[in-house]
């Protein structure tokens, strides 16, 4: 038997901001990327990509984005437009779009259109006001469900997805199953990296019947 690799232990209450900053996105990789439309009150559009991001339960559906307020604790642009508005399109980030997503993340001012900016062409929402990014490989309509607000300069929003756009050469409508490849997804990693999902691999998790099985054959029972 191989000897396990040594650990280090971290304790968190111990470390700066900075420092639990760095351990959590080096570790917990890679991140799904949440490039996030809203509209604020007056009617103009937003956008920003969030990597503290997924989906958490199905039944409702339910994703959450972790978003960090402005240094003097002043809501983001698309923080302030969720909570004047209740509405959020979440667009999920392939390959293609990985330039433009960039440019979405430059902290320009709220008079600043990114989707401009980025060149990125859009449609009104269906379910909500928020745009939908038409270059996205799939854009999950959201409503505000919760607001987790965990200090005074960070908050956790919880979004009821109420509707789903997905590139239809990516989805066969009979078995709602989705090509992850043409999805061609990209996530993110720590510091300035990025990683692609192209490189895939399937694991069909077993029935305890199955294991009890296999575990005899192997002479473990």
């Amino acid at each position: 038997m191989n000897t396990p690799t040594p650990h280090t232990h971290f304790d968190f209450a111990k470390l700066t901001e900075r420092e639990r900053y760095k351990l959590l996105i080096g570790t917990v990789i890679p991140r799904p990327i949440a490039l996030v439309t809203t509209m604020s009150r007056e009617g103009r559009a937003n956008a920003g990509p969030f990597s503290f991001f997924n989906v958490l339960t199905h039944d409702p559906a339910i994703v959450a984005i972790g978003v960090e307020n402005q240094a003097d604790l002043s809501f983001k642009d698309t923080a302030r437009n969720i909570d004047e508005t209740r509405e959020f399109t979440v667009h999920i980030v392939d390959n293609a779009l990985v330039d433009q997503m960039e440019i979405c993340a430059i902290k320009f001012g709220p008079e600043v259109d990114e989707l401009a900016e980025a060149g990125l062409e859009t449609a009104p929402g269906q379910m909500v006001r928020s745009p939908r990014i038409l270059a996205a490989p799939a854009a999950l309509e959201c409503r505000l469900h919760t607001v987790l607000r965990v200090s005074p300069a960070r908050e956790i929003i919880l979004g009821e997805v109420v509707g789903l756009f997905v590139r239809s050469d990516a989805i066969d409508p009979s078995n709602l199953h989705i090509d992850q490849q043409l999805m061609d997804v990209v996530g993110r990693m720590g510091g300035h990296t990025y990683a692609r999902t192209r490189d895939q691999f399937d694991i069909k998790t077993r029935s305890k019947e199955e294991w009890t099985r296999r575990a005899a054959d192997l002479g473990f029972g």
